[in-house]
Order: C-alpha cells, then structure tokens, then sequence
C-alpha cells in the first residue's frame, strides 16, 4: 500500500470522493426541489424587500451623488491609504519592519491566526480588507440629511456587508483554511459541504447554522436540571416551584418572570452558573414560569394575556401554596417588561401585592433601542403582520436571525467557518444549545408590543397603554425596584433602560454590570468574573450616573441577595413542593419547555 500522506498532505480515496459527490448532487437536487415548490406555494412570502432596505439605500446614494466633492475626497483618503499599504508590504518583503497602516479591533477574532501577521501576503489581504471597510463605513456613515432612521439602517446593513465579505470568509483568502485544505487533501471542504446540506435540511431549505452540538444536551438531564415541580398550568404558562436545600426561608416567596422571546432555563442552565438554584440556595422559595412555546392556536393572545396568565395567575398560586400575599419578583427583559407593565396596572388597581422588583436588562423607554429598532418600521411592521396573519405567530427562526444579526462575525460568520469551510462539529455550549432552542410569538401580543412600545414609545407616557382596558402609568409605581442592566448590551441598551429611574415615583437603586445581556446577567460569584457599579445619588443622565459609580468586582448577584433580604421578610419553615393545596403536575422542568419551535 502506498503511504496516503505526501509532504504533510493527504489524498483523497477516489472512491469515497466519488461516492461523497454523488451523496451531495442528490441532496442538492432534492433541496432545490423542495425550495422551488415552497417558493411556489408558501402564501408568508412577502415582497422582494420585506426589511425595506431598498429606499433606505436610494436615499443615500441620491445624496451622496449631489455632492460629487465628498465623493473626490473619500476617493482621494483611500488612494492615500492604499498607497501607504503598496510602501509598507514593498518594506515587509524587504525585510524591514513596519507599522499597520490599519488594524483590526482588540476584540476581532476573525484574524487570530498567526498567518494574518507573519505572512506578507496575508497581511496585505487583511489591511486591505480593514482599510476599504473603514471608508465603506465612513462614506455611509458621512452622508448628509438622511433622516435619523434611515441613516442607522443604511449603517447597519452597510456592516452587514462588510462583515459578510471578510478575506475571513473565503477558502482562498483565508489561511487557516487553506492550512486546512492540503493537510486533510480537501477533506474538510467536503465535510463542510455536509455539514452546509445538512443545515439547509435541518432548516427545510432555510439557513439554520448548528452552533453547537444540539446531540450533548437534553432539557432536564444536564440543563435545567435544578429539582423541583410543576405546580401549576394554564394556556401560556406552567409555574415550577424549586425544592428548598435551607433549613428554613424566607418567609416572602421570588417570583420569576423570565422573557418568551427565549426560554426560561437560560437562568438555569448548569448547576455552577444557575441563578434558580442560587436565588434557592440563598433561602428563596422560588417560583419560577415557563412561558409555553405558542402555535397558531394561541395567536390572539394578547399582551394583557400574558399578564394575566403569567405574573398575576403566578401570585394567586403562589398565595394559595405558601400562604403568603404578597410576593418577591423578578423580571428579565421581555418578562421585566411584562413586570413593570403588571406593577403600573396593579398600582391602578390599588393591587399591593408585590413587595419588591427587580428587573434584569429591562427596556420602558423605547425611543432609543439599539439596533433592534433597524428592523422596526411601518413598511416592516406591515410586513411582518401579514405573515404572522398567515399562521398566527411569528416564527422563532425570525427572531434568531434578527439577534444573530447583531453580532453577526460571533453568531454567523465564525460558524459558517468553522462548520462550512473547516468542516469542523461546532463545541459543545450550553449557552448555544439555549440561544438556539428559539420561541415563537402569538401574533396579537407581538403586534402590539412592537407598535406600542417600540414603534410609538407609548409606555413611558401616562395612559400611553392600556392593558386590558386599563390605563398604566409608570409614575403610579412606588414599589422598590433593583434594576440591572449591562453596559455592553446590544439588545437593552443601558442608556435607554436608565430612564425608568426617572419615572417610577419608588426609590429604586440602579446597578451597571459588565459584559452583555447574558455573561452581564448570569454571572455567579464562584466565577468571579467581570464587574459592576452602583451609584446611591440620583442622576439625570446615565452618563452623569456613571461618572460618580463606584466599581466592585465580581458579581451583582451578592448584591441583589443584599438588597433583596430587606424585603423578604423574616425565616420561616421551609416549603416542599407538593405540600400545599395544589397537586404537583410533573417533575421540573416540566413539559411546555420541551416543546421545539421546529
């Protein structure tokens, strides 16, 4: 037999490329197929621009041409780069050392391998790429009288393009990938071209990018694993109560109120980093509600539903379990949202039920959302509710793309790859696992949360929004409330969700944490990871707030246990699950956080 291996590289055996090629020309075709006759027949699909990109564009390319001097001078600017790029790699090849001409962020893994430094060819690859991003970006980002909106969707999706034509990306231009390619003999191309038809399978002739081993993990079994029951269901929710591990409690319940757009275990993923078993080892009796993952027979739930059937059907079980009035709360975005929604509308109701709140990277005002706010206008809206009309929710495929869009290099561009171009499995990662076990939304509740809050900003006006009839004010709110944001965050920013200190009328104490709307939130002290800062005095802005923090390392989550002791009340017995008036329906984590959304 003849050594396969020549010169550190290996041939591929004739009859497994043969028989590999004819694997992949029949999936093709079957694919192909399939989206022809789904194109065909699918009523959701919408216009060719559903995300209305198209006059955004017009609009700046109509400005930029009636200026044709700014267009001279930012041709001129990149001549004069690439002309210092030509000089310094003509030095590099000469043996002399020279400084980048332009550099990639700190935090930029896309050129991590070694090749991208020491090789001059690769070197120019990348510093040209950086260099004519840089002026791409800058050229859209300098053009004049574009309205505020138009200019950040023009921005966006400007990097979107940036970012999809990284030198990164391509097998040809990426050296790590042609490493890869002679050392295997062409296998990981091969394997990479698998594992693309497999994705396009998985997501019926859509893109859905495994991000991690989906086989090493299991609801219940090595996630989501913290013991407790299922005391309680209705439509939209089923409420778990954890077992105690104290000798006694805190005499005032936690209630839980996790977000829809995701599901609840993100707060639950490993034992080590579970803020559930750690607000249960801290003497919490601790409910927690699993949002069910709704179908076309729930699309005309509405927000006031969710209210409702989730925190306040919560508190009503809750007293009839422990006895106890009044409760303990915890909101995390979406679900802080709902939270301060059900304070302002109890406060109406003259409802005094919850004693604290605390709400984790949690928007109110709207009128700065990030980049989420790109995607939300009425050409897009309009859109989107004919084809929620159509099935009676939204997708969460739709929701996972838009997050993953934010970050696109971590959560697109890294995968397609590793996966695609490496022919690599993606690392086991629970966060991944959770990140890609997406949620569908009921059309009704959606609608309104997008126009109301995020289109028109009505929920920081008093009487904006009426839930279930009822006016809210936020101003209404004298219920402490520890509020956590992160300073990193992409989905709340934390300047945005500062302006709830202005107009709640309770004291409420404002803590920043470092990293983003995940590490920042489910941080545990064993980890000792990251930072955060607390400011007592009252500020007007957020940037006046921070300049007078001080910085404590470690976790929020010391904390929030500190803050939230003073309003829990004394210890008292500890209550099991099962205990009360109520039969225990299933073991936690219950059965409405199994179901899959494809």
């Amino acid at each position: 037999m003849t050594d396969p291996k020549v010169a550190g590289t290996k041939l591929l055996d004739p009859s497994e490329f043969s028989s590999a090629m004819t694997s992949i020309a029949e999936r093709s075709q079957r694919l192909v197929s399939d989206f022809i006759t789904r194109q065909a027949t699918d009523p959701t699909i919408a216009s060719l621009d559903p995300l209305n990109i198209g006059n955004a564009f017009l609009e700046m390319t109509t400005r930029i041409i009636s200026d044709p001097a700014k267009i001279v001078e930012a041709q001129v600017s990149l001549w004069q780069d690439y002309a210092a790029l030509w000089q310094n790699t003509t030095l590099r090849m000469m043996g002399q050392k020279t400084e980048p001409v332009a550099a990639p962020d700190a935090g930029d893994r896309r050129f991590k391998d070694q090749m991208w430094n020491d090789n001059e060819v690769f070197d120019y690859i990348k510093q040209s790429y950086l260099l004519s991003a840089r002026w791409m970006q800058n050229v859209v980002r300098g053009v004049e009288g574009l309205d505020e909106r138009s200019a950040k969707k023009v921005d966006f999706y400007t990097r979107q393009f940036v970012d999809a034509m990284s030198p990164s990306n391509f097998v040809m231009t990426n050296p790590e990938v042609l490493r890869a390619t002679v050392e295997s003999g062409g296998e990981n191309l091969l394997k990479g071209l698998d594992n693309l038809l497999g994705d396009l399978e998985r997501g019926k002739g859509n893109l859905a990018i495994r991000m991690t081993d989906y086989d090493a993990f299991r609801v219940g079994e090595n996630i989501a694993v913290t013991p407790g029951k299922v005391v309680f269901q209705n439509d939209l929710m089923q409420l778990i109560q954890y077992t105690p591990t104290t000798p006694s409690t805190f005499e005032t319940p936690l209630l839980v109120v996790p977000p829809w757009i995701n599901k609840y275990y993100i707060l639950d993923l490993r034992p080590k980093n579970s803020f559930l078993k750690w607000a249960v080892d801290q003497g919490h009796t601790v409910f927690v509600i699993s949002w069910v993952n709704p179908d076309e027979s729930l699309g005309g739930k509405t927000f006031g539903d969710y209210m409702h059937e989730g925190p306040l059907a919560a508190l009503d079980v809750i007293e009839q379990i422990t006895g106890q009035r009044q409760a303990n709360i915890v909101g995390y975005c979406l679900g802080g949202t709902l939270t301060v929604c059900t304070l302002a509308w109890m406060a109406a109701k003259g409802d005094d039920r919850i004693v604290s709140a605390t709400l984790l990277a949690t928007m109110t005002d709207f009128k700065e959302p990030g980049e989420l706010g790109i995607f939300i206008d009425e050409e897009q809206l309009v859109s989107l509710e004919a084809r929620m009309s159509q099935t009676g929710f939204l997708d969460g495929r739709d929701m996972a793309t838009t997050f993953n869009m934010l970050r696109a290099n971590d959560l697109i561009w890294s995968f397609v790859v590793n996966n695609y171009l490496l022919g690599k499995d993606p690392f086991p990662f629970d966060l991944l696992y959770w990140n890609s076990d997406s949620t569908r939304m009921p059309a009704a509740m959606h609608s309104f949360y997008l126009r109301k809050m995020y289109q028109e900003n009505k929920l920081i006006e008093p009487g904006g929004i009426e839930v279930d009839g009822t006016p809210i004010d936020l101003g209404a709110i004298k219920t402490p409330i520890y509020m956590l944001s992160t300073r990193e965050d992409h989905i709340a920013p934390w300047q945005s969700t500062f302006s709830l200190t202005r107009h709640v009328s309770g004291p409420i104490r404002f803590v920043l944490s470092a990293s983003g709307h995940i590490a920042g939130v489910v941080n545990p002290p064993v980890a000792n990871k990251y930072n955060y800062w607390v400011n007592a005095k009252k500020a007007k802005t957020p940037e006046t707030w921070l300049a007078g923090a001080s910085e404590t390392a470690g976790s929020w989550w010391t904390d929030w246990q500190s803050w939230v002791a003073k309003n829990a009340g004394p210890q008292v017995a500890v209550r099991q699950p099962g205990e009360g008036p109520l039969p225990v329906i299933e073991d936690a984590p219950g059965s409405y956080v199994t179901v899959k959304a494809v």
